[in-house]
């Protein structure tokens, strides 16, 4: 039966409204998903890019282990400790300042470490981390690791910073390490890229500087991928570096300890020289410093303790210290005048205790004078007329050519800092310095370690064992790099006559084992162990004429820094040469009086290999020698080094 059309009309109405009510929403649904699709695609592609740039693979450099250094026997003297520190990167941070705020409830910052670290997040590129505190208690580390999903771009770390066990006793010859500044980068055309790592460190003086190129190492680097907050998602791949090489140095730290505690607290150094080889055994200069406190960065108080010290315990005596070298400089003008040929071992000068020239007088420092004397008396009993004497015959240029030869004048190579090449004065050096010609006067100071020559206690030490040898002996620092042992090339012969050599050996022998030697008081009494040597004392202040009418003041008398500097140098046995020593004590008076004794005490040390036995002194000195060594047991409880501390 067909339906009315009444009904059809009415059913093609509601199919149509049903129709466009589906179509309209099917519309709606499509410019919804296209204007979303639109925003993601368009108005949001640069941000969803970063986001997918920031989620990728980062390359880290791996800083190497620094190298060891140890003394000649293999005890530490620079190693290693953890480091647990804090590191933050821009990139993975964002908002470097508020995360700063955040970790600081964690860990204590200051406004000063903020600051730093948002100075050294703007100057270095987003992907390097900066440190932002380190050496934390385990405590600390571990807040920030447990809360570090809050913290973007801030990741703990252990690391490794440099720790000098032993203090005070290696610290000028070892020096210490600091973070690379922009002076350290001046002059290197393509630094390493470890170097711009902030508060990398680098070694600043001492052998740490010197040889930095052997203690740094090679870095090496970690594949990281990062999320787009920063956050380490994982390690993909590791490249370990490549450790320093360790160092093995020539110096015995048993001597060195010996040696330090032996200076004291007085402004002084000491050089200990092994003359078969150039070995140095001890190179201390007092007092010293804690290399510990410049590494852990040094605060503005105790920096100041140090500068304003009138000791100056930063500096490096033993080979930044320029002295007048005193009588000590007599063997030199002896063994010039001897090749010269105005001097034999026959010559003798008549002394009255002044030298007249030129209308002024050049004073022995014997005021009645020593009568005659000849080359063996002079240097036993240090008569200045005999130099002045023989000086004027041979000249300052031939003078200071045999102090050149002897290792005098001259910057010998050894990894340490500011070493000075002191001043050996020849006619042409004076007319280029002063514009001046040279005077017969200048000739008369300089022939008793006076005027203008200058040395410092390592070329001293090497003048000594040269003249104990007759050998160019070198002196060496390094003794060997990752166990492999520096060569050392047999020394050559000086060119200086072994009968000459013996003349002035004999005359040293004098200064110390004679009863009229000036250093008899500080002779040694075992006949195994008896020292050569020669004491010098040298003025840091004019004597004026009305003094001398008066009476010359005493050192004591005088303040501090008027005394007269103290030196004395010496080698032994005397018979079979194996060390030298040399000692300077600034402003300790007289050179027999206070570097003689010392250098005894450290030439026994170094030849029975512990502390002096009291049986090897004069009988009349044992007691307060032995109270002496009592003292130093106190300071040093085992006897020969301090207890080492744990790295």
């Amino acid at each position: 039966m067909r339906r009315p059309v009444r009904d059809s009309e009415d059913s093609h109405r509601k199919l149509t409204r049903r129709a466009l009510v589906m179509g309209g929403a099917m519309a709606a649904t499509i410019a919804v998903l296209g204007g979303r699709m639109r925003y993601l695609g368009v108005d949001q592609a640069e941000d969803f890019a970063l986001l997918a740039e920031q989620n990728r693979v980062n390359i880290q450099l791996i800083p190497p282990d620094r190298g060891l250094i140890t003394d000649r026997n293999g005890k530490l003297i620079a190693g290693n400790e953890q480091n647990y520190r804090v590191v933050i990167t821009r990139e993975g941070a964002g908002d470097v300042e508020a995360v700063l705020n955040r970790l600081s409830h964690l860990i204590p910052l200051t406004r000063g470490d903020m600051e730093r670290v948002l100075r050294d997040v703007g100057r270095n590129p987003s992907f390097v981390p900066i440190p932002v505190k380190d050496r934390l208690s385990w405590e600390e580390f571990s807040r920030v690791t447990v809360n570090a999903p809050a913290l973007p771009g801030v990741s703990p770390d252990v690391g490794l910073s440099r720790v000098y066990p032993r203090d005070t006793d290696f610290a000028h010859v070892v020096g210490y390490v600091g973070p690379v500044s922009e002076k350290d980068l001046e002059g290197i055309e393509n630094p390493d890229p470890l170097l711009r790592i902030p508060k990398f460190q680098i070694g600043k003086i001492g052998v740490e500087k010197w040889r930095e190129d052997v203690l740094r190492g090679a870095a090496g680097n970690r594949k990281i991928e990062v999320n787009h907050v920063g956050r380490v998602m994982r390690e993909l791949e590791r490249t370990e570096g490549e450790a320093g090489a360790d160092l093995m140095l020539t110096i015995d730290a048993d001597v060195q300890n010996f040696v330090q505690v032996r200076l004291g607290e007085e402004s002084a150094s000491c050089v200990v020289m092994d003359v078969t080889n150039g070995d140095i055994i001890a190179a201390a200069s007092a007092p010293s410093f804690d290399p510990n406190l410049f590494v852990r960065g040094i605060s503005s108080a105790n920096y100041n303790v140090l500068m304003q010290n009138d000791h100056r315990p930063l500096a490096n005596k033993v080979v930044q210290g320029a002295y007048p070298p005193g009588s000590t400089f007599k063997m030199v003008t002896a063994l010039a005048a001897l090749a010269d040929g105005s001097l034999d071992v026959e010559t003798t000068v008549r002394c009255p205790g002044y030298l007249e020239f030129g209308g002024r007088r050049f004073h022995c420092w014997k005021h009645g004078g020593h009568g005659k004397v000849d080359l063996a008396r002079s240097l036993a009993e240090s008569c200045d007329v005999f130099y002045y004497e023989i000086a004027q015959k041979v000249g300052i240029d031939k003078i200071s050519e045999m102090g050149r030869r002897l290792g005098l004048g001259m910057r010998h190579d050894l990894p340490m800092s500011a070493i000075t090449e002191g001043i050996l004065p020849t006619k042409e050096w004076k007319q280029t310095k002063y514009k001046q010609d040279w005077r017969i006067g200048d000739t008369i100071n300089a022939s008793i370690g006076q005027g203008y020559v200058l040395a410092s206690p390592l070329q001293l030490a090497v003048m000594t064992a040269r003249t104990a040898t007759g050998r160019a002996v070198v002196p060496r620092l390094i003794r060997a790099i990752d166990g492999v042992e520096t060569k050392v090339a047999e020394a050559e012969s000086l060119g200086i006559p072994e009968s000459h050599l013996e003349a002035v050996r004999a005359g040293m022998n004098s200064v110390v084992n004679s009863q009229h030697g000036t250093s008899y008081g500080a002779r040694v009494a075992a006949a195994d162990k008896k020292m050569a040597g020669k004491s010098g004392t040298s003025q840091v202040r004019n004597i004026s004429a009305s003094e001398r009418e008066t009476g010359v003041v005493a050192n004591t008398d005088l303040p501090w820094k008027f005394r007269d500097h103290a030196l004395f140098v010496a080698y032994a046995p005397a018979d079979a040469p194996r060390y030298a020593v040399a000692v300077v004590v600034e402003h300790g008076g007289g050179g027999s009086s206070a570097a003689a004794p010392v250098a005894r005490d450290v030439l026994l040390r170094v030849l029975t290999g512990a502390l002096p036995d009291p049986a090897d002194y004069p009988e009349t000195q044992r007691k307060r020698i032995q109270s002496m060594l009592e003292e130093l047991r106190l300071r040093n409880p085992d006897g020969t080094m301090p207890a080492e501390k744990k790295v």
